[in-house]
């Protein structure tokens, strides 16, 4: 007898093999154990013997109940096999091989975890598998493609902050800056606070801690900065103080001494 399915649909509906996929289960079963290994090592898909998928996870999972790992192991090898080239392959070099890798790497892992779990004990994420085995294997490595780019992303635009901070902080002149003799001023400094307190909380919250002399940024992971105060980039406090700087300059740099 085929073990059914058990996990629902949002409808409340079980899932069901495919009509083609039941059929060749129960014709399946009636072959020896060398027999259905031989048919499983066939790769062409047009091939009239060759196994789908969705029928060799099904015989694998219901490996579990053997007291040995041996058939599990001939069966796995093969479907492991079949999950790796559906993969992108990283060959070459270059942050597209690294990205490719990564992708690989994540979508299969997380095929093994769902395996692992289902061999020690019956786990219904694995029942997609056996509708849509591609589809499922797709899925996985969009996933694994999503998270790889995100983090990517987050790596170039790290990158791209430190690169322009550290312009910032070689710049020997800054559009935006306010003359020292007005802060020194007790006349201006006064008002410059009071101005301050007017723009925008997170460009007055930046300019307070920067007159306080706290650092926008910092190599040291557990150094307090700006931004981690403001739970921000530091590209983001960068902006702030920009902002508030050509704002403070506009206010302050011209004729503020009648």
């Amino acid at each position: 007898m085929i073990v059914p399915l058990t996990k629902h649909r949002q409808d409340g509906a079980l899932y069901e093999r495919s009509s083609l996929v039941e059929t060749l289960l129960v014709q399946l079963a009636e072959l020896s154990r060398d027999d259905l290994v031989a048919r499983a090592a066939i790769r062409k898909r047009t091939d009239p013997s060759y196994i789908p998928s969705e029928c060799l996870l099904y015989f694998l999972r219901t490996s579990r109940h053997d007291n040995s790992d041996a058939w599990f192991e001939r069966l796995y090898k093969i479907l492991q096999e079949r999950v790796l080239r559906a993969l992108p392959r990283a060959g070459g070099g270059g942050s597209v091989a690294l990205t490719d890798e990564r992708i690989r790497n994540d979508a299969f892992d997380r095929f093994v975890e769902l395996v692992a779990r289902d061999r020690q004990q019956a786990d219904d994420r694995l029942d997609f598998y056996e509708v849509r085995f591609d589809l499922a294997i797709k899925r996985l490595r969009l996933d694994a493609q999503d998270k790889a780019w995100r983090e990517e992303n987050r790596t170039r635009s790290s990158d791209q902050d430190e690169n322009e901070l550290s312009s910032l902080d070689q710049d020997e002149t800054d559009p935006y800056t306010i003359d020292e003799d007005i802060f020194s001023d007790p006349r201006f400094r006064a008002r410059i606070y009071a101005a301050i307190d007017t723009l925008p909380p997170e460009q007055s919250r930046t300019m307070h801690l920067l007159l306080l002399g706290w650092p926008t940024h910092s190599s040291d992971p557990e150094a307090t900065t700006i931004a981690k105060v403001l739970n921000c980039s530091d590209r983001s406090v960068r902006n702030y103080r920009e902002r508030a700087m050509k704002t403070l300059a506009a206010l302050f740099n011209h004729g503020e001494d009648q």
